[in-house]
């Protein structure tokens, strides 16, 4: 019999080249299945299937994954006692991977637990939210944060950066904002937008969609931060975002800025539904 189970995982993805599986480099799927192997004693790991897939140098502090694994198998990490409190087995396989030396420092399982079998980490996903850093030209530099923040060459206005990503929201056509793959759509729903002041002086975005093509957050960055430097204006943007082509006229912004914050899932009587929808392929809006 199999079961399926739910993985919440964080990760800093400087060392990483993404998160998908790729022959001879580290990656966070590699990273996380050879654990696994580890744990369940077998040579061929179960194959992980991932709520949002982040590209090189790209970090999570909300990423889920979930993975079907044989009872018997799974059945080998059991209940045991930790600091005097008896912990369920997913708390044991928590415990093993993070604490056994089964997976790196710069990675951690936050949880593991039995999920429904109508639950799919990609498809069942209501919205995933993405926070961007960045620090402005004139900005006080932080070590301590360089590696989660860009750094901008330009004087930037947070109000004018806040107007423009308002014209971005809504159900539309992003191909402006997203590296094209055959056959498939670049219809989303931005669902927000907006931008704040980090007590470290940085400018973090909350970017939220019912799903993002690839590239697509960077993008929408970058062509966000051209109109706070002054590089273009709120209209050109309008303009850019209607063309619905792919433009030079902003830049896509470094990966090294961009973590993934959460994805959010119904309930689980609407799981099935929900996977279903989103299976279906998304038609251009009037």
């Amino acid at each position: 019999m199999r079961m399926r189970l739910r993985l919440d995982v964080a990760y800093d993805g400087t060392d990483f080249h993404g998160w998908a599986a790729q022959p001879g480099l580290r990656t966070v799927q590699g990273e996380i299945e050879s654990a696994l192997g580890v744990l369940l004693r077998v040579e061929t790991p179960p194959r992980l299937t991932v709520g949002g897939r982040t590209d090189a140098g790209v970090h999570a502090r909300g990423q889920v994954a979930h993975v079907d694994v044989d009872d018997g198998l799974a059945s080998r990490i059991t209940a045991r006692r930790l600091g005097g409190v008896i912990r369920s087995r997913w708390d044991a396989w928590r415990s093993a991977a993070n604490h056994g030396g089964a997976t790196a420092a710069d990675v951690t399982i936050h949880s593991v637990r039995e999920a429904p079998a109508d639950f799919d980490a990609r498809f069942a996903a209501l919205s995933r939210r993405y926070e961007y850093r960045l620090r402005g030209a004139g900005g006080r530099r932080d070590p301590l944060t360089a590696r989660f923040t860009a750094e901008v060459p330009l004087e930037l206005d947070i109000d004018a950066m806040r107007r423009a990503s308002a014209e971005l929201l809504g159900l539309q056509d992003f191909t402006t904002f997203c590296k094209a793959r055959e056959g498939a759509t670049s219809v989303r729903d931005l669902l927000r937008f907006d931008w704040r002041e980090t007590e470290d002086g940085a400018l973090a975005a909350a970017i939220e969609a019912d799903a993002f093509c690839h590239s697509m957050v960077r993008a929408l960055v970058g062509a966000v931060v051209a109109v706070g430097g002054s590089r273009i204006d709120r209209d050109e943007l309008i303009g850019l975002r209607d063309r619905r082509e792919r433009t030079s006229r902003f830049a896509v912004m470094p990966a090294h800025g961009l973590s993934l914050e959460e994805i959010r899932y119904p309930e689980d009587a609407g799981l099935a539904e929900r996977a279903e929808q989103t299976r279906a392929r998304r038609t251009r809006p009037e």
